[in-house]
């Protein structure tokens, strides 16, 4: 009885596949391969319902091979249970309310990691370094962030009664937290960073009105000040909405242009965007900032500034994804979330950086190689390609973080020094002035090393892998003595290491003290000094003669 309810179910996706695929193409191999294919699953999966040893879990296991299966696609594609949907609803649900902070676990506590300023976790008097213990009168121990994050979500409007220590201090506080759906500002800093140019730093396209932030910033800014040009910062921004991003390009391009499109293998995915309303700006230089974390939405906005020489890209390689994804009801509660567009700039080129399709290395997908990557021409006729995200007009190169300098970060040495350092100093001066002196440097060394700090060099790991081979080999004792004093000698080179990476880790432990003070926004204003990219895009900006090359060069 069971084997023939197999061979039905069977049956049906055959026809199902007949049905589905006989609008849908005109090659009949590859109905026949489909078809196929499909028996062959069915096949497989009632022939392990009746032979393997153990009984199967059906949904368990069709999960499995569904999984399986789209794993040899993108990432972006994912089947979601109806046992996951509720989660997921919740992402997507505009009724869910949140309250303005991030989490932070580590020694198996759960601190506020960060707050968003004027957001009810803000207003309620949380802030970074105070230490979670229970949500409404239910103690947090052994909750994972992930469960704890889920505890501070609810419908928008209600509340969430949330105990703390704070930060320095051992008697507990218990406030009552109202969630909203309200986010922070998207353009958490923007000013003047010199006499003529104006900078403006975009942080997320979630928001549906992050283009009008854009947009009300450098009309202040065009109204209080000389504005001569101006630097729109991407960098670190993930994207979200794409008509976001075909606004915030209107600001500078006339109505009626193409800016992005989507194009598929199903016309209701295949669209045009343009823009809808008069520029802001249309003639003064703009530079916009990218780096590899700047992606979709960015993208669009930067690839398309660039396919329209209406700006020069500043920074490094964006970082590529240029696919569209939509969610399909697929039955029993499930749903799936597929890959059904690419985008593409207004110069026809997608800037979707893994070719998924095609496989160039045995382990999987790979950037898209260089040989591969198709050009494309801008509106004044330079030189673009594809495949690669958005490559910068002006590259700067990024510096790359120490070994010692991530570690610290990762072992939340600059979180626990900041938390000491707030308790030590009520306030400190406006952001963009404040400095840690010699002394209080010295005294976050003599902190690191109060905490028995460690971590592995490849150095250090090199020498211990030649120690098992000496000893191995069994090399007389002069070659292990010279191993023993290599190895002291790296040791007390590490120790050093603290003031021979002393600027980096400077910079990096004053940006985690002034967001204690001045939150996001003040660590903008205060980076933008030192901003190697900043400091480029001014450059450009006022060189007229310079910027207009870039833009008219036929690469």
């Amino acid at each position: 009885m069971f084997q023939k309810y197999i061979r039905n179910i069977a049956l049906a996706m055959c026809l199902f596949a007949v049905a589905s695929l006989t609008t849908a193409f005109s090659d009949n191999s590859r109905y026949f391969e489909l078809i196929k294919n499909i028996e062959v699953y069915a096949a497989v999966y009632q022939t392990l319902n009746e032979y393997y040893v153990d009984q199967i879990e059906p949904a368990a296991t069709m999960r499995k091979g569904i999984e399986s299966m789209l794993k040899s696609l993108d990432p972006y594609t994912n089947y979601i249970t109806a046992a996951d949907i509720e989660s997921y609803r919740l992402e997507q649900n505009e009724t869910m309310g949140f309250i303005g902070a991030t989490i932070l676990n580590y020694n198996d506590k759960m601190y506020i990691g960060d707050v968003s300023e004027d957001l009810p976790a803000f207003k309620a008097g949380l802030r970074a370094g105070d230490q979670i213990t229970a949500i409404n009168g239910s103690p947090i121990d052994k909750r994972t962030v992930d469960e704890l994050k889920k505890a501070l979500q609810g419908q928008v409007d209600t509340e969430v009664k949330i105990t703390y220590l704070p930060n320095g201090e051992t008697a507990p506080k218990t406030v009552s937290v109202s969630r909203t759906r309200e986010e922070t500002k998207a353009v958490p800093h923007f000013e003047m960073v010199d006499e003529h140019t104006g900078y403006v730093k975009l942080t997320t396209f979630m928001r549906p009105d992050c283009s009008q932030e854009v947009y009300d910033a450098i009309e202040e800014l065009k109204s209080k000040h000389d504005l001569k040009a101006l630097i729109l910062d991407l960098r670190g921004n993930g994207g979200g909405l794409l008509t976001e991003s075909v606004d915030l390009v209107n600001i500078f391009v006339p109505k009626n242009q193409l800016i992005v499109q989507m194009k598929g293998r199903v016309d209701e995915y295949n669209k045009d965007y343009s823009t809808q309303h008069e520029p802001l700006i249309t003639d003064l230089p703009v530079a916009v900032l990218v780096n590899d974390r700047s992606a979709s939405a960015s993208e669009i906005t930067a690839g398309s500034l660039q396919d329209l020489d209406r700006a020069i890209i500043v920074g490094q390689r964006s970082f590529g994804k240029g696919l569209v994804q939509q969610t399909r009801d697929i039955g029993y509660g499930n749903q799936f979330k597929l890959t059904v567009a690419r985008y593409l700039t207004p110069s026809g080129r997608c800037v979707q950086a893994i070719n998924y399709a095609k496989r160039y290395t045995d382990e999987g997908a790979a950037k898209v190689p260089d040989s591969l990557r198709t050009a494309f021409k801008t509106k004044g006729g330079r030189t673009v390609y594809d495949g690669s995200g958005v490559d910068p007009d002006l590259k700067v190169e990024k510096k790359s973080s120490s070994t010692l300098a991530k570690t610290l970060a990762e072992k939340h040495l600059y979180f626990d020094f900041a938390n000491q350092y707030q308790r030590q100093h009520p306030s400190i001066t406006e952001a963009k002035n404040f400095a840690l002196t010699d002394t209080e440097y010295n005294d976050f060394v003599k902190f690191v090393e109060s905490k028995n700090f460690e971590y592995p060099t490849q150095t250090e790991t090199s020498i211990d892998k030649l120690k098992k081979m000496a000893t191995r080999e069994q090399y007389d004792k002069k070659v292990q003595d010279l191993i023993a004093q290599l190895s002291e000698k790296v040791k007390a080179e590490k120790k050093r290491e603290l003031y021979t990476n002393k600027e980096e880790i400077k910079q990096q432990l004053t940006q985690e003290i002034i967001g204690r003070y001045y939150f996001q926004k003040g660590k903008v204003e205060a980076s933008l000094s030192t901003d190697p990219e900043v400091a480029e895009a001014i450059k450009v900006c006022k060189d007229e003669t310079r910027y207009k090359s870039i833009l008219s060069a036929k690469k």
